[in-house]
């Protein structure tokens, strides 16, 4: 008798079933396997990002992390720091992992004490540096976007030069490596060639940028914001000086009733003051006035602005196109305040208790056919010359005001303007020849009449200029084109029109292109201190002189001016100036409009 089959035995459920080939078991194990591989191995590299792991070593904690503890991205306002890998290990795992196996050289580095000593990574500390610059420039400094994005930026709670440039980033193309080298170690900025910076930081379009509305808003918010406050400003100067004016003019003319000889020199000395002599038939009651800011430059010359190593917007200036007032507008008092108490770089004969700036006011006006100019400045007393017996560079001269225009083909005119004429070479400047130098150059000297010092001049009347101070000292005194050559340029418009005031009334003409020239053009002029301590220098001359060196002004066109202010017996140098300023006959557009009356 056949027995009856016995049912087979089911196999446990994950046994039975399989996907692709592998039973449910095998899947559910792997699946385990890979949670528990996975949990490990991103807990391996997220140890590997905390700030204690890398300065474990004592090449990190030694130097780069001593380096950065107590900068802004250690501590700040906010409380939140930024470590290691937040600036050198990218978010997204792919890129994380790629950088994670690049840096695995480091062991490598480690065994062989590669820099092990402070001396070896010093030595090697550029180089490090270049690699990390080149890695986030390629990826549109990633890191730094982590945190920090241009779109999120408001204006209104940054520095006017800082919402400048980052206005030209979005526009160009500029990364933020591009500028902030050095923000969390030692910057090795300065030991890179010249040639591989301007390469390195050269706008990319790809990284162009639309501006977001938020940015425009909160940027005419503060413009708004700052005008009303410098309005306010002028207004209360203005009116506290017109009461002490009041109260001065009252005491002049009880003066006067008891004694009317007196009467008649207060009565010139006004007359003087207000420069009713040399402009009769202007009335600068209907004259808008605009503020000026003069202030010290130090020993900051034409070659200082355009390296790269002495002056973080030598790119924008000579690359970018931009004005030196584009970014230093705003800030004049502040670069002023400096400047005057001396740095290392800049101010090396620093004058104790001088003045940073000089707030003036400049009227301009014309009738057709003369020009007039009236500035006025409050005087701020006498401060001694430490280096300069008596206290006064020029005793003869209390005062002395100039103004530039600025001529056609002059490099960098329109946007530095009479800073073209400022060099490195001339007198107590860091590179200033002596007089035996001078006296050595034979012809050279006689052609730029020079004896004791080397007046400004135009980078156009020399064969080269010495901009970086590596091969020879900066600028070019020395290397004077041919004397065809300056007459050249003297009939193309390559010069800097001058004209300066003295604290006499005194005045003369002329330009600047190889050296400092007095030509046969008209001027007149008049200047005097009134009583409350107010300077008052007014000036005219043809619009057209006709005499050459002299910038014939023209309605419809615009002119880049500068004005100087030497206070307080100063000479050569140590006087105040402008930025690059505006000018225009009937153009209210411009910084100065010369208003027809």
């Amino acid at each position: 008798m056949t027995q009856p089959s016995q049912p087979e035995e089911k196999k446990p459920i994950w046994r039975r079933y399989f996907i692709l080939g592998m039973p449910l078991a095998g899947i559910a194990a792997a699946f385990i396997a890979g949670i528990v591989f996975w949990g490990g191995f991103n807990t391996a590299m997220e140890a590997t990002n905390t700030m204690p792991f890398c300065i474990s070593c004592h090449e990190m904690e030694d130097n780069v992390y001593a380096e950065y503890k107590g900068t802004i991205h250690d501590v700040n306002r906010s409380g939140v720091g930024a470590v290691c890998s937040d600036c050198h290990v990218p978010k997204d795992w792919t890129h994380k992992m790629i950088r994670k196996v690049k840096a695995s050289k480091e062991l490598w580095g480690k065994m062989m004490g590669t820099i092990n000593t402070r001396e070896k990574f010093e030595a090697k500390r550029l180089h490090l540096a270049m690699n990390e610059w080149e890695r986030m420039k390629k990826t549109d400094s990633r890191e730094c976007r982590n945190c920090h994005d241009f779109e999120s930026m408001m204006p209104e709670f940054q520095k006017p030069r800082a919402r400048q440039q980052h206005l030209n980033a979005m526009e160009v193309g500029q990364t933020c490596i591009d500028c902030h080298k050095g923000i969390a170690h030692s910057s090795a900025r300065e030991e890179a060639e010249e040639e591989y910076l301007a390469k390195l930081e050269a706008p990319n379009p790809k990284f162009k940028r639309e501006i977001p509305q938020e940015y425009i808003d909160s940027l005419a918010r503060i413009e708004a914001k700052e005008a009303a406050e410098a309005e306010a400003a002028a207004a209360a100067a203005k009116a506290e000086k017109e009461a002490i004016a009041a109260k001065i003019a009252a005491a002049v003319e009880a003066a006067r009733e008891e004694e009317r000889a007196i009467a008649a020199g207060t009565a010139k000395e006004a007359s003087a003051a207000g420069g009713a002599d040399v402009a009769p038939n202007i009335n600068w009651d209907n004259v808008a006035a605009s503020n000026l800011t003069l202030f010290y430059p130090g020993q900051v010359s034409f070659e200082f602005v355009q390296n790269g190593k002495q002056h973080g917007g030598a790119r924008p200036l000579t690359k970018g196109g931009d004005q030196c007032s584009t970014c230093h507008a705003k800030e004049l008092e502040t670069i002023g305040n400096k400047l005057v108490k001396g740095t290392e770089e800049s101010e090396a004969m620093p004058i104790p208790g001088k003045r940073g700036t000089i707030p003036a006011t400049i009227q301009a006006a014309h009738d057709g056919e003369n020009v007039y100019f009236r500035l006025q400045w409050d005087d701020a007393g006498h401060t001694p010359v430490p280096f300069v017996d008596g206290g006064k560079m020029d005793p003869e001269n209390q005062i002395k005001v100039a103004m530039m225009i600025t001529g056609t083909g002059i490099e960098l005119g329109e946007q530095a303007g009479c800073w073209a004429t400022c060099h490195a070479d001339n007198a107590y400047m860091p590179a200033a020849p002596s007089a035996d130098d001078i006296a050595a150059s034979g012809s050279v000297a006689e052609q730029i009449q020079a004896k004791e010092f080397v007046s400004k001049y135009l980078s156009e009347s020399r064969t080269d200029i010495e901009i970086k101070g590596r091969r020879a000292p900066q600028g070019g005194w020395d290397k004077v084109k041919s004397a065809e050559e300056i007459e050249q340029y003297l009939k193309d418009g390559t010069f800097m029109d001058l004209m300066r005031v003295y604290a006499d009334g005194s005045a003369t003409n002329g330009y600047l292109l190889e050296r400092r020239v007095q030509n046969e053009g008209q001027i007149a002029a008049s200047a005097a201190m009134d009583a409350a301590g107010t300077w008052t220098v007014v000036f005219t001359r043809p619009l057209n002189t006709g005499a050459a060196g002299d910038i014939a002004l023209e309605p419809g066109k615009t002119y880049t001016v500068g004005f100087a202010i030497h206070d307080d017996y100063a000479d050569a140098r140590f006087h105040h100036v402008t930025l690059n300023t505006s000018l225009a006959l009937d153009d209210d557009s411009v910084n100065i409009n010369v208003v027809g009356q």
